[in-house]
């Protein structure tokens, strides 16, 4: 299985990348990887597409996202958050789509505050929350052609304990990468898989 891995430089895509270490994975960072690609830049995924060719399987848990109190958040930093995390996504979309085998995935990121919000997430909420919809959408209209997912991360343990907070409550990356393993290994279209349900028991 060839599988095009997008943000595999980042602490999730790299726990995924190594989740998935069997298959043939393309990793794909801004900066790192095997290619290089920003996601807003449609002529730059049409390139990489070429270059990488049909695949299995797009993955991408890539995004940048803006968090903060809704009072203090200004229309800039909005607007980062909803071009990268889902028009970004779109334009991923629609420059990968072609070139995903019949009957293979895409799987998109989006998180558990789409309909947990907390204090400081209404940005990340917002587009969460869209990246689910689009995805059940897409697979409405694609049924039987390509599997359309995301994966909705909970608070990652290495991200809270690097900010001094409890872990119990967050969800391992490697746990999180299983997530990833079961949309693409799945027949399931147009959900978005909690990662709290691949927890491994210690």
């Amino acid at each position: 299985m060839k599988i095009v891995l997008i943000g595999a430089t980042g602490t999730v895509g790299s726990a995924v990348a190594k989740e998935l270490s069997e298959f043939d994975v393309v990793k794909v960072g801004f900066s790192g990887g095997d290619y290089q690609v920003d996601i807003e830049d449609r002529a730059a995924l049409d390139v990489l597409f070429e270059k990488i060719g049909m695949v299995d399987a797009i993955i991408s848990t890539t995004g940048q996202i803006a968090f903060g109190p809704i009072k203090e958040l200004n229309y800039e930093q909005f607007a980062t958050t909803v071009n990268s995390k889902i028009l970004g996504h779109i334009n991923l979309f629609q420059a990968g789509r072609e070139y995903v085998k019949k009957g293979g995935s895409m799987t998109f990121t989006s998180g558990y505050l789409a309909q947990h919000p907390i204090e400081g997430s209404s940005a990340v909420s917002l587009v969460n929350a869209a990246l689910d919809s689009f995805a059940k959408a897409a697979a409405l209209e694609l049924a039987g052609e390509l599997r359309v997912n995301t994966v909705s991360p909970r608070f990652l343990k290495e991200t809270l304990e690097q900010m001094g907070m409890e872990t119990a409550e967050g969800v391992s990356a490697a746990d999180t990468a299983k997530a990833y393993r079961h949309a693409i290994l799945a027949t399931e279209t147009g959900q978005a898989f909690d990662t709290a349900a691949f927890v491994t028991a210690d």
